[in-house]
């Protein structure tokens, strides 16, 4: 039986009363309420509360928020002040059922990443989207907002928390280098379509590759996964490539079950992940996933994971796993680092995640907080002039090319944000709200 446990586990509380895990007594929807509850399910599910401190006095923080970012920047063995993880945070319980059921958020419908100082571009453009209506597309590069440059709310409140203001007015430059064009966009409810694209490669001599691009890892992407793969055998596929370039996360049910289509066939019964709790959970809630064989599993052969620094949690989770079974490349660039997942606990419209659990795969490897390595040789820029999945993709050319020779091809150098800029854009002011922030980074 698939477990409930995931990336994002909700174990419900009743309003904010006491929870199914064993975080006690109903201390109602008062401020103090609130804190009280925060730590008493940061006590007892926190994967690091070994290293909480002691004798906490919920009165000295104004919010729940206030209290969990103590709680999860507390350092006790050399006092710098750093977080303990940037995962961790609270939002409304509304907004994160509409996003883990439905795909959907409040926004206006892009992504973005920054390039160079000043320099930020789409990344992509969700359908249907007032972006997509305006006419934003990928590569294009943000002038202004609201009249202002970029450098100068870059020198205020910084780019991500300009998109808090609705209506926005886009200046915007052109893919060409040379056309502007001012555009007003209002948010709007946008639904992810969690695969955007997919479909079977002819790669010669009968070859049949089988790719596709997984946005992020929700539960509308369950049934599609079972189309997909009917149609990867009807061709005869055994290698795959899954672009995962933005995929910052998500279900990892959907992982998992992704991983009984890839798997399945060659691994059934065999270990896909182990998840580990703290210590004063582990006999209670620590679990072990086997691969099912499904109807449509394949007999997969090579995997090949387009990457990026951006690629995250139940990404990474199916590539460790799968690495253990089949062979298993990374083309594009390291991988994130987050090994780690949340469980949700529901109290006073809002959801509290702490991070909660640590996953491995059937190797019990899983400390990869420095992200999955890039394949040797399968460094590859993130091209945003190109379409993603294009023949011309370097990314989608050094995936073809590893499973045509066991060697990527000569690769221009890899362009995109920094560790350090990712980690800020990853960090937890960025992801005060809605849950999409940290697994879509879109907007």
């Amino acid at each position: 039986m698939r477990k409930i446990l995931i990336l994002i586990v909700t174990a419900a509380l009743a309003g904010c009363g006491s929870s199914n895990g064993g975080a006690a007594a109903d201390v109602g929807c008062s401020n103090k309420g609130q804190k009280d509850f925060v730590l008493l399910a940061m006590q007892e599910w926190y994967l690091w509360n070994d290293l909480l401190p002691g004798n906490i006095n919920v009165n000295n923080f104004a919010s729940p928020e206030a209290l969990l970012a103590y709680l999860t920047t507390f350092s006790p063995d050399d006092g710098s002040g750093q977080p303990i993880d940037n995962f961790s945070f609270i939002g409304s319980a509304a907004a994160d059922q509409a996003f883990f059921g439905e795909g959907q958020f409040e926004g206006f419908g892009f992504s973005w990443q920054q390039l160079a100082v000043n320099d930020f571009r789409v990344t992509r453009v969700f359908e249907g989207s007032p972006a997509a209506l305006g006419d934003l597309q990928r590569g294009q590069r943000f002038v202004a907002l609201n009249g202002r440059t970029i450098a100068q709310i870059e020198a205020a409140e910084g780019f991500a928390s300009a998109f808090d203001t609705t209506p926005l007015e886009f200046t915007m430059l052109e893919t060409d280098g040379v056309t502007e064009f001012t555009i007003s966009l209002a948010k709007d409810i946008v639904t992810i379509n969690p695969i955007p694209q997919w479909g079977v490669i002819d790669a010669g001599g009968g070859r049949m590759v089988g790719y596709l691009e997984l946005s992020t890892f929700i539960s509308t992407a369950d049934p599609v996964f079972d189309t997909v793969f009917a149609d990867f055998r009807a061709n005869g596929v055994n290698d795959v490539i899954i672009d995962l370039r933005y995929n910052g996360g998500g279900l990892v049910t959907t992982a998992e079950l992704l991983g009984d289509f890839l798997g399945g066939d060659v691994a059934e019964n065999l270990t896909f992940s182990k998840t580990l709790f703290n210590a004063d959970r582990a006999a209670a809630n620590n679990d072990e996933e086997f691969f099912e064989r499904l109807g449509n599993s394949m007999s997969l052969s090579r995997l090949v994971i387009i990457a990026t620094q951006a690629t995250a949690s139940a990404s990474e989770l199916v590539t460790n796993s799968m690495a253990a079974h089949v062979e298993v490349a990374i083309v594009g660039d390291r991988t994130f680092g987050k090994p780690v997942g949340q469980v949700g606990f529901e109290f006073c419209e809002k959801i509290l995640r702490p991070t909660a659990f640590q996953t491995v795969n059937a190797d019990d490897f899983g400390d990869y907080f420095g992200g999955l390595p890039v394949t040797p040789g399968c460094s590859a820029a993130d091209d945003l002039n190109i379409p993603i999945g294009a023949p011309d993709d370097p990314n989608m050319a050094a995936a073809l090319g590893y499973l045509d020779t066991g060697a990527c091809p000569a690769a221009a150098a890899v362009a995109g944000q920094t560790r350090s800029q990712l980690e800020r854009d990853l960090s937890r002011a960025d992801r005060r709200g809605p849950p999409w922030r940290e697994f879509a980074g879109a907007y």
